[in-house]
């Protein structure tokens, strides 16, 4: 049996483009560089803040090195203030984890938003009750696609690799279910779609948050632990 699901957040749980893309490009104008673009937001989103604001600044053709230590003191002030602006968790993603709740899965939430900005998210959106463990980008903790934060975050829920369901929306996502050994479900409905999940190999993809439930049982009924 399943004992605990782990969500990637944007893109995943919740559709946070627009907070990411404001934040960006306030902290671009105030560096008197271009702005980008919401398709150039959505591709540079899940790597982390460091890497969004280094492919940001690149973006308008100059180069991030000498000027991403400035671009991350201004991005970390102003996302801050703006990391829950116009943020909506996707249709049908409450009634999901109700639902996984109700089966007695645990639940957990695994970023590489920074970890403050992630529970500020997570918690605006869901309350502080839903979700066992909210974890985002750390120091010292490797960031996805590195497994180790997954599989600690799995073990302090009591549940095992077999027995976790990775649930996230990108590359980076598929990459770190399967690094950790866990059924490592993509989503359709986040900022890659499901061509891309289906180009880079992403063995079960859904295209509603129902579908995870179903894809559950169809697992335990077939002995996949």
């Amino acid at each position: 049996m399943y004992k605990a699901c782990i969500f990637d957040l944007d893109g995943t749980l919740a559709d946070t483009l627009e907070s990411l893309l404001f934040s960006v490009n306030e902290t671009l104008k105030e560096m008197g560089l271009p702005y980008i673009t919401k398709d150039q937001c959505r591709r540079f989103v899940g790597n982390g803040a460091k890497v969004l604001m280094e492919k940001a600044i690149e973006s308008g053709g100059g180069s991030a090195k000498g000027r991403i230590e400035e671009g991350m003191e201004r991005y970390r002030r102003i996302f801050d203030a703006n990391c829950t602006y116009h943020v909506i968790p996707y249709e049908g993603i409450k009634t999901l984890l109700n639902t996984l709740k109700s089966r007695n899965i645990k639940l957990a939430v695994l970023s590489n938003k920074p970890d403050v900005q992630a529970g500020k998210v997570v918690e605006e959106l869901f309350g502080k009750g839903m979700f066992d463990w909210i974890q985002g980008q750390k120091e010292g903790v490797p960031r996805k696609p590195d497994p180790s934060a997954a599989l600690a975050i799995a073990e302090s829920l009591g549940a095992a690799a077999e027995e976790t369901v990775y649930i996230g929306d990108s590359e980076v996502d598929i990459a770190t279910g399967r690094a950790a050994h866990m059924l490592t479900v993509g989503v359709a409905w986040g900022f890659r779609g499901a061509a891309e999940l289906e180009k880079i190999g992403a063995g079960c993809i859904v295209s509603s948050p129902d579908e995870i439930v179903q894809l559950i049982e169809k697992k335990e009924e077939k002995g996949y632990e």
